[in-house]
Order: structure tokens, then C-alpha cells, then sequence
């Protein structure tokens, strides 16, 4: 608990003299009276490791005895034979870092107290609309305080702009977390590629993958796990799931697990037969030789700005090389002819949210990468099988390759290392 602790202690250094307040993620029903599986916003646990809903946090710098508050569910020895044990006001103090605890039932009667002649609200509005009305009726409740001689906040800042700086520099605990989920995904795309065969369906790898990220501990996938076969393999987000492989056909997995709250983010793309055909090669090629360029790439002061026209210009050239271009490469690149076959980003920010918080711009320009950051590093080609400009031989084949890069004082470290993505070892371990 002293890593939350120092967390929110920096946060309110960073954030000045105010009020932050953060609520919990709503609970979500999936339909009728069954909820989805609950997670936590992503900020209330970076700060507090709470992953209980109906709570929120309050931390403050403008009070005489409370820094940080907890609203809570009360302890309910009825409810918790149905739903598990809470924290209740006693855990919040004891194991959760609270200098004061409340039931959640009173956060509107107790906010006001807080919020009272305090120049500045850190929240983030719209994001949370049960959050936002109580918020505003306490706004509301203190302007109307004015002969009393109580103010409300002049000022209301989106409380993202300190935090998300902070969770967008990794330190040491959370860089090793990521690096076990990434041992996690890997246990699981090994598994896909030793038993992916023609004949199989998708959601057979797809139970696969989640087999092997609960045996291991992982709380759940990071996000719903993209595993598309033949064309399927060309669609960017494809869900469906259902298909059955193909003999000669490309298996496409998009696929990472979350552990302690953190996400690892990992593509492999390999043959189900277990051998890559001549145009199957080619594409992979390509694509990979780009892939492992921008690894080189990843270093302080670079940009991922940088890093995708390092993909581009790479990708270009090995479309010039087996002729799915045709024409001079910078004015190809300069007409963005490529995107027909590489449509999306080279990078996005991982950690605790897949596509994690943090500025792409600062000042109006691409931020340099610092020590810290993490990325992922993901090229794809993709050639639709209605391409009709493309011969034949070609359609239908979907390559992206993606890992965790940590960014460096040297240059870079790829969290999700020691997954197959050389030909031979691909082969190898489809074999």
C-alpha cells in the first residue's frame, strides 16, 4: 500500500491547492439483471488499489485532518453471503490508505463540507453521469451559500491532467507487473500455435487463450481477443469468432491478458498447417523486417510519429519489391498509396488501459518518448479479398506482428520478448 500512498501524495503536489475527486467505475448490466464482470476505473485503483464498486475517493490538501477520504459501501453481512466480502469504513481505514471513511449513501450530505470554499475542483466531468449529478448538485447546493459565507469551486480541472502524466511514466513495480502479464500472453500464444489446425474453430483458440490466462493468474483479457482466420485475418477488430480453418490459410491472434491491473497487448500471425506459403512469406516478410526496424527505432526523444514513418517507408518498399505498387517510393508515401494494405498506427500507449492514457501532443507537436513509457510496436499488411487491383494469389492475406516495448535510458526493451515471430520459429513452434 505505500506505492498508492506515494502516488497520491505526489498527485497532490502536483495538483496544487484544491479538491480531486475520483468514483469508482458503475457497475454494467449485461442484460436484464445480470451485470457484466466488474472492473475498476483504472484511475481509483492506481491511487487507492480499490477494485469495490459504489466508491469513490476524495483526496484534498485544504482540510485540517483529512487528505484522504473514502466513501465506501458499508459493511452487509446479508448482502456479502450473495456478493462476497467488502472492505466496508473498517478496511478503507485499515488497508486502504483513508484518513476518514463514509458510506457511500452520504457522499452527497458529506460533499459539500469538502468542496466549501475551495477554489479548485479536480474532476473529470462526463465520464461518470451518476458521479456528475451529485457533483453538480453540491456546485449548485454552495452558490446558493453566498450570504452564509460559503463559496463553491471557481475553478473545475480535468483531474487527467496531473494524474494521467503520472500513470504514463512506468515505475519499477508496475514495469514488472507488465512484464508478467507479457509472460502470461506468451504462455497463451504458444499454446495457440501448437494446437491451431485446419478444421478447428476460432473460438477454440479464443478458449485457448483464456484458458491460459486464468491457469496463470491473470484477472481477465485486457481486451476482447481478436483470433481471425483466412480473410477474417484482414479485418482490424474482427469479433465473430466462428469460423472454421482452412488448410494453406493464415491464423491472425490479437491477444493479451491483464495482470494486477496492467495490460500486455501481443499480435502473432502464423500458418495453421504449419508452413507459410510463398505469398504468405512474402507479406510476413515484410511486415516483420518493418516490425523489428521500429523496435530499433524505440529511444529517448524519438517519436511515435517517427516510429509509424519508419513503418511506412518499410512497407513501401517491400509492396514495391513483389510489385503491389508501382512508382517512386517517397511520392507513393507522399499519396499514401499504402494505406490501402496499412490503414491504422504503428503505436499506442499500454498500461494499465490497453490504449493507455497520456499526451501524444505536447505544445502542438508529437511527444518525445521518455524512460517509462511503454508502447506497442504493430505493423500489419492486409489485402481484402474483394482487392480486385491486386492478383489473386495475393487476396485474402491478413499479417500484423505486435509487442510491449518499454522505452529506456539505453533505448528499448521488449516486455513480450521470447514469442516465435521468425519464420523458422514460427514453423517451429506451429510444428
Amino acid at each position: 500500500m505505500s506505492e498508492f500512498a506515494a502516488r497520491r501524495k505526489q498527485l497532490l503536489e502536483a495538483m496544487g491547492d484544491g479538491v480531486a475527486l475520483f468514483p469508482s467505475a458503475p457497475v454494467a448490466l449485461r442484460n436484464h439483471d445480470v451485470g457484466h464482470p466488474y472492473r475498476q476505473d483504472s484511475d481509483l485503483y492506481y491511487l487507492t488499489g480499490l477494485d469495490e464498486p459504489e466508491s469513490l475517493l476524495l483526496l484534498t490538501n485544504q482540510h485540517e485532518e483529512h487528505e484522504v477520504v473514502l466513501f465506501v459501501r458499508p459493511k452487509k453481512p446479508e448482502r456479502e453471503i450473495w456478493d462476497g466480502p467488502r472492505a466496508g469504513l473498517e478496511g478503507a481505514l485499515a488497508d486502504f490508505g483513508a484518513d476518514v471513511a463514509y458510506p457511500i449513501d452520504e457522499l452527497a450530505e458529506k460533499l459539500p463540507g469538502y468542496l466549501g470554499n475551495v477554489d479548485r475542483l479536480h474532476y473529470r466531468i462526463a465520464q461518470n453521469r451518476e458521479a456528475d449529478a451529485t457533483v453538480f448538485d453540491c456546485l449548485n447546493h454552495l452558490r446558493r451559500g453566498g450570504r452564509r459565507g460559503v463559496s463553491a469551486p471557481e475553478t473545475i480541472v480535468d483531474s487527467a491532467v496531473h494524474l494521467h502524466e503520472m500513470r504514463l511514466r512506468k515505475g519499477g513495480d508496475e514495469i514488472a507487473t507488465m512484464r508478467q502479464a507479457a509472460a502470461i500472453t506468451k504462455e497463451a500464444h504458444l499454446r495457440a500455435m501448437q494446437l491451431a489446425s485446419p478444421g478447428m474453430h476460432e473460438y477454440e483458440i479464443d478458449a485457448e487463450l483464456l484458458h491460459v490466462f486464468r491457469k496463470h493468474g491473470s484477472e481477465r483479457p485486457a481486451y476482447e481477443s481478436i483470433v481471425g482466420s483466412g480473410p477474417n485475418a484482414t479485418i482490424l477488430h474482427y469479433r465473430a469468432g466462428n469460423r472454421v480453418f482452412n488448410d494453406g490459410e493464415l491464423l491472425l491472434i490479437d491477444a493479451g491478458c491483464e495482470y494486477g491491473y496492467y495490460a500486455s497487448d501481443v499480435t502473432r500471425t502464423f500458418p495453421v498447417n504449419g508452413a507459410f506459403s510463398a505469398e504468405q512469406r512474402a507479406i510476413y516478410e515484410i511486415v516483420l523486417q518493418a516490425q523489428k526496424g521500429c523496435i530499433d527505432a524505440v529511444k529517448p526523444r524519438a517519436t511515435l510519429e517517427e516510429i509509424h514513418q519508419h513503418a511506412v517507408r518499410s512497407i513501401t518498399e517491400g509492396l514495391l519489391d513483389i510489385g503491389l505498387l508501382e512508382g517512386e517510393r517517397d511520392a507513393l508515401i507522399e499519396e499514401k498509396k499504402y494505406e490501402a494494405f496499412y490503414m491504422h498506427r504503428t503505436s499506442h500507449w499500454l498500461g494499465m488501459d490497453v490504449h493507455d492514457v497520456g499526451r501524444y501532443f505536447v505544445a502542438g507537436e508529437h511527444r518525445p518518448l521518455e524512460p517509462g513509457f511503454v508502447l506497442t510496436v504493430e505493423p500489419g499488411l492486409y489485402i481484402a479479398t474483394d482487392a480486385e487491383s491486386v492478383d489473386e494469389r495475393w487476396r485474402g492475406i491478413g499479417v500484423r506482428i505486435e509487442d510491449d516495448v518499454l522505452v529506456t535510458e539505453a533505448g528499448s526493451d521488449v516486455l513480450s520478448h521470447g514469442i516465435p515471430k521468425e519464420i523458422d520459429e514460427v514453423e517451429a513452434a506451429c510444428a
